[in-house]
């Protein structure tokens, strides 16, 4: 997959990108990443990104000019146009599995008081938010869709099925982990899990997940059940 990233914080996707399992997935061909500059589109010599909005109004608002520039410049055919910023749609697991079947993404990081309405209107195919909260830009977001993008890509985990059976992956959050020791300052694995009893260790993670969803996350389980419900 070949992922572009539009940004006026190009410095904040040094280090992040470059370990784990994103840095590996660089080094194996699975990804190819490309940070870009919006400044490098523009034509005055203050390399003007932004303006004051019309109607008034407090912060600035990101030009569309070197927007449509830049983003005709990167695209091709197939392109997948992404936008980050609060009034996006909330994204999660399901979206990020959708995204993997693009070939190429061009992600563009919101920053001030976001963007000119006609880069929504004109150039973006969908627009996504991490969350109902304000960061100082949009540099984290994009990483947050790269990371989560990235480790469902065939090869990117050591194995793929890892990803197969995670939180949110069947709707639910996921069950609790133990390891050893059996027991560690009075507090013990639970005996099904010693069993060795293939079928009852499912039963047990799957009722542990619902309980931990129940209790935390009772929106997903609402969700989960009426899914479910019509299988």
């Amino acid at each position: 997959m070949k992922i572009d990233v539009l940004t006026l914080f190009p410095g904040m996707f040094a280090g992040p990108l470059d370990e784990s399992i994103i840095k590996r997935a660089r080094e194996k061909g699975i990804l190819d990443l490309r940070i870009h500059n919006l400044r490098d589109w523009t034509h005055d010599r203050h390399k003007t990104v932004d303006d004051r909005p019309f109607g008034g109004g407090p912060g600035m608002v990101l030009k569309p000019e070197p927007l449509f520039e830049a983003v005709e410049a990167l695209k091709t055919e197939g392109t997948r146009v992404i936008m980050m910023s609060p009034s996006g749609r909330p994204f999660k697991q399901a979206a990020a599995r959708e995204l993997c079947s693009h070939q190429h993404l061009l992600i563009v990081a919101g920053s001030y008081e976001g963007f000119d309405e006609r880069v929504r209107e004109g150039l973006a195919h969908d627009e996504f938010s991490i969350g109902d909260y304000v960061l100082t830009n949009g540099a984290l977001p994009v990483m947050v869709l790269i990371d989560v993008v990235t480790r469902l890509l065939p090869g990117a985990l050591g194995d793929d099925e890892s990803s197969k059976d995670e939180s949110f992956s069947h709707g639910l959050l996921e069950y609790p982990h133990y390891t050893r020791p059996a027991e560690f300052r009075g507090m013990k694995v639970p005996e099904v899990l010693l069993s060795g009893h293939h079928a009852e260790i499912a039963k047990w993670r799957h009722e542990q997940a619902l309980a931990r969803t129940r209790e935390r996350r009772p929106d997903l389980l609402e969700q989960y059940q009426e899914k479910n419900s019509n299988l």
